[in-house]
C-alpha cells in the first residue's frame, strides 16, 4: 500500500503549489487567490524507491457550519481521516492566525501523525521569524518553498521515515490493467458533481447549488465489474464572453484538456435549463476532438410530460449532429435511471477502439458503390477502390482511389451510415478521409 499525505492549512497558503511540487505535475490549478481548491485532489509522487499519494485539499475552517465551506471542511476531514501523514501547511510571511489554530488543535484532538510545515520561507531567518508557529503544539517548524522547490525532498524524507516503511520488492509489477478515462462536461450545475457522488456512494466531491462550485478538473479511480475507470468531474463551460475571472479561465483550459485526454465525455443536460446553444458548443467541441460520447439528461424528475417533449425536440434539432449517441434521461439527486449509462459508455469506447479489418472495408465499400454510385463531377466520376483503417479513438477510415476530391458530403454520410451499421458503431464520431491516387505520368512529356 502506498502512504498517504493529506495537505491542509487555511486558504491561499500554497497547499496547491506544494501539491504540484510533490506529485512534480501542474495537475492543480495554482493562483493568487483564497479558496481555489474546493475538493479533495489526489496526485502520485515518488521518492527513491517509495511511492506515495497526495491529497490536495481546499481551505480548512473546522467550524463552519453552513454554504459552502462547510462542504469543503468535510472534503478536508474526509482527507485527514485517510491520511498516514498530515502536512499541515502556514503561511511563513503572513505570520500566525486564529485560523492556524483552530485547525492545530483540530489536528491535536485527532492524534494523526502530523508534520507542521512553514511554507513562502525564501530567504527568511528560521530561528528568529518562524519561532511563534511553535505556539501551535505540533512540534518543529519545517520551512519550504513550494514555489522555488526549497525543502522539498527533505520534507518527503521526513514524512516517509515517520512512516517507518519496509524496502519495496524489486519483483516487477504485473501490467496495470487498461483504465478508461470518463470525463463528465456540461454547462455549470448542471449536476456533475452530484452524478459522479451518487455513482461512488459518498460525498467525494463538494456539490453545491451553486454555479461554477467546481473549479479544477478532479479524477476519481473507480471500479465497475472488474472494469477500472478514472471518473473526472471538470469545471462547468459557460459562454466565452461570460468568461471574466483568470480563475474561471483557467478552469475552462482544464476542462478542455479533460475532454482531450478522456476515452469517452458524458455530457450532462440540465432538463430544467433546456437545451442551450452553450450546450451545443460543448458538444462542437467533444465530436471537434474525436472523444466518444453519451448523452445524460439531468433532473428529469422535475419536468412534466409536456415540458419533457420541448425538451426531447430541443435535443433533436440542437444536438442533431450527435445522433450516433445513446441518449438517457436520469436524476442525478435521486439516482434513477443511473444504472444504463454504465452499458453506453463501454459501448461508445468499444465502438471508439473497434479495429476493423481491411478486407471487410474494402467490401462493403465496393458493396455501396454498388449500391449508389457517387455523384459524376463534369467528365469525371470519382473511383472509389478500397478502404482501410487508419486510426482509433476515434476510428478513421481511409478511402482509396481516383478522382475523390469530387465525393459529396452527402456520399460520406451515405458511406457513413453503412460502415455503422455493420460495425455498430454506437456513441463515437467517425471520419471519412479520401485519398486520391496520382496519376505517376501526369507531368512528364509526350
Amino acid at each position: 500500500m502506498k502512504p498517504v499525505i493529506a495537505l491542509v492549512g487555511r486558504p491561499n497558503v500554497g497547499k496547491s503549489t506544494l501539491f504540484n511540487r510533490l506529485t512534480k505535475s501542474r495537475d492543480a490549478i495554482v493562483a493568487d487567490f483564497a479558496g481555489l481548491t474546493r475538493d479533495r485532489h489526489y496526485g502520485t509522487g515518488k521518492q527513491g524507491k517509495h511511492e506515495y499519494i497526495v491529497i490536495d485539499t481546499g481551505g480548512f475552517e473546522p467550524d463552519a457550519s453552513s454554504g459552502i465551506y462547510r462542504e469543503m471542511a468535510r472534503q478536508t476531514q474526509q482527507a485527514v481521516a485517510e491520511a498516514d501523514v498530515v502536512v499541515f501547511v502556514v503561511d511563513a510571511r503572513a505570520g500566525l492566525s486564529g485560523q492556524d489554530h483552530d485547525i492545530a488543535q483540530y489536528l491535536r484532538r485527532l492524534g494523526k501523525q502530523c508534520l507542521l510545515v512553514a511554507n513562502k520561507a525564501e530567504g527568511m531567518l528560521e530561528g528568529v521569524q518562524l519561532s511563534e508557529f511553535y505556539e501551535l503544539g505540533l512540534g518543529e517548524v519545517y520551512p519550504v518553498s513550494a514555489a522555488h522547490g526549497q525543502g522539498i525532498r527533505g520534507l518527503v524524507e521526513l514524512a516517509l521515515e515517520r512512516l517507518h516503511l519496509e524496502e519495496p520488492d524489486g519483483e516487477a509489477e504485473a501490467e496495470p490493467e487498461p483504465t478508461i478515462k470518463l470525463a463528465v462536461a456540461g454547462r455549470p450545475n448542471a449536476g456533475k458533481s452530484t452524478l459522479i457522488n451518487a455513482w461512488l456512494g459518498e460525498e467525494r466531491l463538494v456539490a453545491f447549488d451553486m454555479p461554477g462550485t467546481t473549479r479544477d478538473a478532479i479524477s476519481v479511480p473507480f471500479e465497475r465489474d472488474g472494469q477500472k475507470f478514472e471518473l473526472i468531474d471538470t469545471a462547468g463551460l459557460r459562454r466565452k464572453g461570460r468568461v471574466f475571472e483568470a480563475i474561471e479561465k483557467f478552469s475552462v483550459v482544464k476542462t478542455l484538456q479533460a475532454i482531450d485526454s478522456a476515452n469517452v465525455v458524458l455530457l450532462l443536460l440540465d432538463a430544467t435549463q433546456g437545451v442551450t446553444d452553450q450546450d451545443a458548443h460543448i458538444a462542437g467541441y467533444i465530436l471537434e476532438s474525436g472523444r466518444a460520447v453519451v448523452l445524460a439528461v439531468n433532473k428529469w424528475d422535475a419536468l412534466d410530460a409536456y415540458q419533457r417533449q420541448l425538451v426531447e425536440r430541443a435535443i433533436e434539432s440542437k444536438l442533431g449532429f450527435l445522433n450516433f449517441a445513446a441518449l438517457h434521461f436520469i436524476s442525478a439527486i435521486k439516482r434513477q435511471g443511473l444504472g444504463p449509462l454504465w452499458p453506453a459508455i463501454l459501448q461508445a469506447h468499444k465502438a471508439a477502439t473497434c479495429k476493423m479489418p481491411t478486407p471487410v472495408l474494402t467490401r462493403l465499400l465496393l458493396e455501396a458503390v454498388q449500391f449508389q454510385s457517387p455523384k459524376r463531377a463534369g467528365m469525371f466520376r470519382p473511383k472509389l477502390r478500397y478502404a482501410h483503417q487508419g486510426g482509433m479513438n476515434p476510428p478513421v477510415i481511409i478511402v482509396h482511389g481516383n478522382s475523390l476530391e469530387h465525393v459529396t458530403e452527402a456520399y460520406k454520410r451515405f458511406l457513413e451510415g453503412r460502415f455503422r451499421k455493420e460495425f455498430n458503431l454506437v456513441g463515437t464520431p467517425l471520419r471519412i478521409e479520401m485519398k486520391t491516387s496520382k496519376n505517376p505520368y501526369a507531368n512528364t512529356d509526350s
